[in-house]
């Protein structure tokens, strides 16, 4: 049996359900589907089938606030209580742009993780239907107090990418996931992607479970109706790729603003470092990996770049097991 048929056999192994695309340069090394996107009518996932991908979907936002900063319609150092008219009584007034994108503004948190895991238990008092837009979720947090004053830490931060949203909102006049789908998702050629309503999916698109094979539900009444600034958009493994593509080419983004973009901004946690809405995992002071990954009930996901070996990573999976098996597995096949 060959590295490759090892790689592919792991995956059968440990009955992954989804989607992964694996590629070097150029040269596609696995892509395919696997499992069920619909259990009921048991239709099969395949390479063109689409999949939430929750916070995996903060690279966008951070992409829409660096082409605004590049026309000049704001600044990473432009203050929070400068650029929205709604009011947030214990807020600092040194929350910055900056601090919202890289998770240190201290603002309070509408799901902190850090407090709980069950993130369907937040729309016991607000409904998940009624969550369609950015301005639906600032009753969530709006009058909480502060965490801890902007900059003093790293604290992963829901709210503070739904704020970015807003100002998106705001700078341009549009609907956020209009924006983001106008600006983002058409030039980079991503057309299978979109921001859809979870009671309307379009062709192709896998439902999320949760629990599992003989014991299930779908995750319809656990994550918002539709996705916005901080997760819920829908993609492909092939839209990751072409987002990474236009993204290393600067389409979508100068050269500029990508380098600023994916410049580690703050230490996570050992050799793990975050960009504006990227992590980054370094070694010394060499780069080695940008990704993305996304965690909703029935959804998981990872899309990475490996800036040393010249591979991309996209696995999409519509069930709750861990995916980095694969991940794992991809990189030690890669390192001889």
């Amino acid at each position: 049996m060959s590295r490759l048929e090892e790689l592919q056999q792991l995956i059968s192994d440990i009955s992954f359900t989804g989607a992964v695309l694996v590629q070097r340069d150029q040269e596609v090394v696995i892509k395919d589907g696997y499992g069920e996107a619909n259990r009921s009518d048991h239709i099969l996932n395949s390479a063109d089938t689409r999949f939430g991908i929750a916070s995996g979907c903060k690279i966008f936002t951070s992409i829409a606030i660096c082409q605004l900063v590049e026309k000049g319609q704001l600044t990473f150092e432009s203050l929070l209580k400068d650029l929205l008219p709604i009011s947030f009584p214990h807020y600092s007034d040194d929350v910055t742009v900056h601090h919202l994108l890289t998770h240190t503004s201290g603002i309070p948190d509408y799901f902190d993780e850090s407090e709980t895991a069950d993130f369907e238990d937040i729309w016991k008092d607000r409904p998940m239907y009624r969550m369609q837009s950015p301005a639906d979720f600032l009753p969530m947090f709006q009058h909480e107090k502060m965490k801890f004053e902007p900059g003093a830490e790293f604290s992963y931060n829901n709210s503070g990418f739904i704020l970015l949203g807003l100002i998106v909102e705001e700078l341009t006049g549009m609907a956020f996931t209009d924006y983001v789908e106008a600006h983002i998702f058409k030039p980079a050629g991503m057309t299978d992607s979109g921001y859809f309503r979870m009671d309307q999916l379009p062709e192709r698109t896998a439902l999320g479970y949760i629990d599992d094979e003989d014991h299930w539900k779908t995750n319809i009444y656990s994550v918002p109706v539709k996705g916005g600034p901080d997760g819920g958009a829908f993609t492909t493994v092939n839209d990751l790729n072409r987002l990474w593509n236009s993204l290393l080419s600067d389409e979508i983004l100068s050269e500029a603003f990508r380098k600023i973009l994916l410049t580690p901004h703050v230490l996570q946690k050992g050799d793990i470092y975050y960009g504006y809405g990227v992590w980054i995992s370094m070694k010394g002071k060499e780069i080695l990996k940008y990704f993305v990954m996304g965690f909703d009930p029935g959804v998981r996901m990872y899309s990475s770049v490996n800036m040393v070996t010249k591979v991309q990573t996209h696995v999409l999976s519509n069930a709750e097991e861990s995916v980095y098996p694969i991940l794992e597995a991809v990189d030690e096949f890669f390192e001889e």
